[in-house]
């Protein structure tokens, strides 16, 4: 038997991503809002469903499974039948006072790592405890031993061995993390943008707001990469890098103009779908960038959080394509119009995903360079 079901994730007030959890009808454990596919809907979408019927969550669906678990469903007469679960990632933007399950569960957010211990299966409990990676800060001794270790391995000059014993100077870790958490912003306005309705000029301008102090972050770099004698990673890769994830949210900017000039009010359901994809990638890249801190410990995680970064890219040319051939197949005088207005909308949305998979490359370079 295959389900589907959607991780509910937010933001608190004091910035930490909390994730929802419910408890089930029959046994009261906890578990994620989940339930049987539905006939006419795609698999994310039937998962968003759920969410509402069960939690009275309003959100973003990223239509690119996140992982699966398994678990033995009990049935009416008695016996169990093996259940396979999608899991969708869902950007919570609401929750509503009324919802048609309100009085048959209950609901908890739950930081990650406590939810992981509050589920029953083992699948479902590493996939909420990797939800969002750890911060590791390694000490002063630590990071001597670890520079002197590096230059016996690597053979390191006199020169290069004093450098990497000194304290790198410059803010980058915390400038990386900053313009992270501001594409983030923007991925989440632009999800919601996407959605239509009144307050679309809202989401519009939150979008510049976010792009217009992401370029003052950058700018920042630029300045502290040509002044700062010792820096994490070679002044090239820290262009690159922050380069990349500017240039992400300057495609979000660009997109949101778009909208704003050709007034658009409802958007096909391929252009919501790879704005879900977009708000995914947007909230992996940050989560990776913490670890940068320490490549080397961090290597593992940080492949595996580009590497489904770039599978989303892949998903969102999908998308992108069948989007394109939809509006193509339509035969009227608007719909010409509208080809050419969409194949511009869905152009930017593409070149939003072609960038975070540059930021997936940069960091995979540096896990190469660096572990």
């Amino acid at each position: 038997m295959r389900q589907i079901a959607v991780l509910p994730y937010r933001t608190n007030e004091a910035g930490q991503t909390e994730v929802l959890l419910i408890t089930s009808r029959d046994t009261r454990r906890w578990v994620l809002p989940k339930g049987n596919r539905i006939k006419g809907l795609k698999s994310h979408e039937a998962a968003s469903h759920e969410a509402y019927e069960e939690a009275g969550l309003v959100g973003i669906a990223c239509p690119y499974a996140i992982g699966t678990y398994q678990y033995r469903k009990q049935r009416r007469n008695g016996t169990e039948r093996p259940t396979t679960v999608d899991i969708f990632p869902f950007s919570v933007t609401a929750q509503l006072d009324e919802w048609p399950e309100k009085e048959e569960r209950e609901l908890r957010w739950f930081a990650p790592s406590d939810a992981a211990v509050s589920v029953d299966e083992p699948e479902l409990r590493d996939i909420l405890a990797n939800f969002v990676p750890p911060v590791w800060n390694p000490g002063l001794a630590e990071r001597f031993v670890n520079a002197t270790r590096r230059h016996t391995a690597e053979r390191f000059t006199i020169v290069r061995w004093f450098q990497a014993l000194l304290p790198k100077q410059g803010s980058f870790f915390e400038q990386f993390e900053a313009h992270a958490a501001l594409n983030v912003a923007a991925a989440d306005a632009l999800g919601k943008l996407l959605q239509g309705g009144p307050d679309m000029p809202i989401h519009c301008q939150e979008i510049f707001d976010r792009e217009n102090d992401a370029d003052d972050i950058i700018r920042d770099v630029l300045v502290d990469v040509r002044k700062t004698l010792i820096t994490p990673f070679d002044r090239t890769a820290i262009t690159s890098l922050i380069g990349s994830m500017d240039d992400a949210i300057d495609q979000m900017n660009q997109t949101a103009k778009a909208i704003m000039l050709y007034e658009l009010k409802e958007f096909e359901p391929q252009m919501r779908d790879m704005a879900g994809i977009i708000v995914e990638a947007a909230r992996i890249t940050a989560d990776a960038m913490p670890l940068l801190r320490d490549v080397g410990r961090n290597a593992t995680r940080l492949h595996s959080l580009t590497e489904r970064i770039v599978k989303l890219e892949g998903h969102a040319d999908e998308i992108h394509d069948a989007g394109l051939k939809a509006l193509f197949k339509a035969k009227s005088e608007k719909a010409a119009i509208a080809f050419v207005i969409g194949r511009e909308i869905y152009s930017h949305l593409e070149k939003i995903t072609d960038r975070f998979e540059d930021v997936a490359n940069e960091i995979q370079g540096l896990v190469l360079d660096h572990a």
